[in-house]
């Protein structure tokens, strides 16, 4: 079900399309470190300006932890550079800051509310909303990568699959070598207060998720009757297949599981403090899920070392590109030399 075979992913070129997403989650103290401490939700904004143009203008520096492992955007910026996507789209889904100097298509969602207070969606639009881009999306390539970028996205994904009744509170990963359970715990814990079993799925969603995972639930949905989608992502990913099985009977639809690959890093796969195989074996079905060898084994810039070590881990679709990138035959080698020459470069 999880295997190392990257060489799986369909072949020619893939449309990235970028999720992104600011939950307020993300603004409780210390729950995340996926970005620059007092501007967190800028993140998915710099994500978005650098993978598209390989560098950022909305903030004066690249989106980075506080010990300076930076965004995953650099492994997904230079597997482009080596392979180029058939195209980059970017979905906003609720930013504090529009991206400059990148495509991007709105569909009129904010920003979501903390879940520990009560996410204020209205799930059935948002996802929705997700189905109908679905179903009109244009693929320029031979099939979608569809990534995402939410901070504090992994703490949301934990209470929604919670809410939806999946057994799997300690299976999400974080981008701290240390998870920060205590918070995270009573944040979850929270906003599950605020669900009441006589509710719909759609009515529980609404208090503890995201746009990110709601949209993406939509547009799986629909997508993957037409081609190829590779949900680019490890945990958060995972828990976006969980909702669209989850809501399964109240669209009477389903995914086409068959056209859908999971596709995440080694730093997930082998991250001790999460369990994405446990994840996804809560499936009505048994799903594709791959992982690459990629390693910073052989950095020469020690930072990148730590993600070795497990930090940050993935996101901004560094497990599907780098998938992408083996695919395309681009050795180990030769990708790090370009996301050390990026980094040198900045």
């Amino acid at each position: 079900m999880f295997t190392n075979e990257p060489s799986s992913l369909p072949t020619g070129k893939a449309d990235f399309l970028l999720a992104a997403s600011v939950t307020k989650t993300c603004e409780i103290d210390g729950i995340t470190q996926a970005g620059i401490p007092g501007m967190i939700s800028l993140t998915p904004t710099l994500d978005a300006e650098f993978i598209t143009n390989g560098k950022v203008f909305s903030l004066g520096e690249l989106a980075e932890t506080p010990t300076g492992v930076p965004t995953p955007a650099i492994i997904t910026r230079a597997v482009h550079n080596l392979v180029p996507f058939s195209s980059i789209e970017i979905l906003d889904l609720g930013l504090v800051k529009l991206p400059q100097n990148s495509t991007y298509k709105s569909f009129g969602i904010l920003p979501s509310e903390s879940i520990a207070t009560g996410a204020n969606i209205d799930a059935r639009s948002v996802f929705n909303k997700g189905f109908a881009y679905g179903e009109s999306y244009e693929l320029k390539g031979s099939y979608l990568i569809l990534a995402e970028s939410t901070p504090s996205g992994t703490t949301t994904a934990t209470a929604t699959a919670l809410a939806l009744g999946y057994n799997c509170r300690g299976d999400f990963s974080s981008s701290f070598l240390h998870v920060p359970s205590g918070i995270r715990d009573e944040t979850i814990n929270k906003a599950l207060s605020l669900v009441k079993d006589e509710m719909s799925n759609f009515e529980k969603l609404s208090h503890v998720s995201d746009n990110m995972l709601l949209f993406c639930a939509g547009f799986l949905m629909s997508a993957s009757k037409r081609f190829h989608i590779v949900l680019a992502g490890g945990t958060q990913m995972a828990a976006c297949l969980l909702v669209a099985d989850k809501l399964r009977e109240d669209v009477l639809m389903r995914v086409k599981h068959e056209n859908i690959t999971l596709a995440t890093t080694l730093w997930v796969a082998n991250d001790k403090n999460s369990d994405i195989a446990h994840i996804l074996s809560l499936l009505s079905y048994t799903p594709n899920a791959i992982y690459t060898t990629f390693s910073f084994n052989d950095a020469t810039i020690g930072v990148l070392k730590k993600y070795d070590e497990g930090e940050a881990k993935e996101g901004v679709g560094a497990g599907a590109a780098l998938a992408y990138a083996h695919a395309n035959s681009v050795e180990n080698a030769k990708l790090l030399e370009e996301i050390e020459y990026i980094l040198y470069s900045m």
